[in-house]
């Protein structure tokens, strides 16, 4: 019962933090920007005329009510309709709360949604850390600038990361007891990504294959023939209707043909390899400028691969537990980083920094928890400075005007800020960060060698 209470309280506290981000301008003197719009029209579209094509609300400008600009329709028209390249399964999703109370209930629905993602992570780090670790870390990370401007922005990122915190769990229960509710649940989740978008099935994929790796090998037969149906369906469904309405397999069919990431080629996809650094240490959207607390896992990420070398699970069989929960989160940010870094259009969009990672923050947290079990003093000071780094940003924007798009504020740096690279502008500055992190990386892959070499010399 404890836990249940625990959970609650946590649930609450992320929520009334969101909550009290509704309001703050997109740009201007909207509240939404990019793709928020879009998705809004598209609701309406669902709850008024049961479809998704919009030439009838362009023609009737039905988003006056909540965007006071003119809203530019995106895409071609596929079927001689207006169904635009974002796709319907978000809209969809939204249009319930839409029809009962405009954006506002949808934001609010959504920041249910988000504080739920940030429990669920709780509930992943404790397979790796005990509490206080596991609610710190998520209540850290789920109050980090990144979380706090994306909960109540209509967009799918953290309602993505929701289904990929909810199928991991019950993806790692599968591991230890195999019962077909879990393995439904779990795959009904993954199933359901690709509705929200593209962008975060990569992840997904890595929580599958873990999945079904771990029952082929309890043999399993029915169980994996379970996931494979229900993953498989939805993958049928959603080029099956797809194709009716954008006329490809995929809403990205709609797309003018110069956006579509089809039309791109190797020299591009080089062009982009610099974001895996820019991602995390670019001034205005680097993720570790905004969320320090971060930093912790890729300390956890060398935590694991020490206990994989010294093979601690060896001595302590209870260690293989934490091993595999930490790897299977670990695998699947890596698998978006991957995404943020040569599938996303650009990293400097029309959004709040980390906007292609946030699906995979929750999976995050328990790589943070198990760096700040493990240096705890480093983890409460990064914490902390995340903490006050919202703070900092969130009274600006309420008390001194700003917003959300396009971050000006200095925190948590101060003037410091200056000393942050500039990806988007390019030149010595970039080169400097990304030399320094290759720099880091040698000296810690010689460091590990030099150690492997004395433990060899000592045997």
């Amino acid at each position: 019962m404890g836990g249940v209470r625990r959970a609650f309280v946590l649930w609450l506290v992320l929520f009334a933090a969101y909550a009290a981000t509704i309001g703050l301008p997109a740009f201007g003197t909207s509240q939404f920007g990019g793709d928020e719009p879009h998705y809004l029209l598209t609701a309406e579209s669902i709850v008024s005329d049961r479809d998704l094509d919009l030439r009838d609300e362009y023609a009737t400008l039905a988003y006056r009510d909540w965007y006071p600009y003119v809203l530019e329709r995106r895409g071609r028209l596929t079927n001689g309709q207006a169904n635009e390249p974002h796709g319907g399964g978000f809209s969809l999703l939204i249009a319930p709360a839409y029809a009962l109370g405009g954006p506002l209930a949808v934001q609010l629905m959504l920041a249910a949604i988000a504080a739920l993602a940030f429990v669920l992570a709780a509930a992943l780090a404790r397979r790796v850390v005990p509490d206080p670790w596991a609610s710190g870390a998520a209540f850290a990370c789920g109050l980090s600038p990144p979380v706090l401007a994306a909960a109540t922005t209509v967009t799918p990122e953290l309602t993505a990361a929701a289904l990929l915190a909810a199928a991991a769990l019950l993806a790692l229960k599968v591991r230890e007891l195999p019962r077909i509710r879990w393995v439904v649940g779990s795959s009904l989740a993954l199933g359901a990504l690709p509705w929200l978008g593209l962008q975060f099935t990569v992840a997904g994929l890595v929580v599958a294959l873990a999945m079904l790796h771990w029952l082929r090998r309890r043999k399993r037969g029915f169980a994996m023939l379970v996931e494979l149906e229900v993953i498989l369906f939805s993958g049928v469904m959603f080029v099956t209707i797809n194709d009716q309405l954008f006329g490809g397999f995929t809403p990205a069919a709609a797309a003018v043909p110069g956006d579509r990431l089809d039309a791109l080629g190797a020299a591009d996809f080089l062009d982009r390899a610099p974001r895996l650094v820019g991602l995390w240490l670019d001034r205005d959207y680097g993720v570790l400028r905004w969320a320090p607390v971060v930093a912790l896992a890729f300390y956890a990420l060398w935590l694991l691969w020490r206990s994989h070398r010294d093979h601690i699970a060896r001595l302590l069989p209870e260690r293989r537990t934490i091993e595999v929960a930490a790897t299977l989160c670990a695998l699947a940010c890596a698998a978006q980083v991957l995404v943020a870094t040569f599938v996303a259009p650009t990293m400097f969009g029309f959004y709040f920094p980390g906007r292609y990672l946030l699906a995979t923050f929750p999976l995050a947290v328990a790589l943070v928890a198990w760096g700040l079990r493990q240096a705890p003093r480093s983890g409460v000071a990064l914490a902390a400075l995340t903490l006050v780094t919202s703070v900092w940003w969130y009274a600006e924007l309420r008390i001194g005007g700003g917003a959300v798009v396009g971050p000006s504020s200095q925190a948590p740096l101060g003037p410091l800020d200056a000393v942050l690279p500039l990806f988007g502008a390019g030149g010595a500055g970039m080169a400097i960060a990304i030399t320094a992190v290759a720099a880091a990386l040698v000296a810690l892959a010689a460091a590990e060698w030099r150690r492997a070499r004395t433990r060899l010399a000592d045997l």
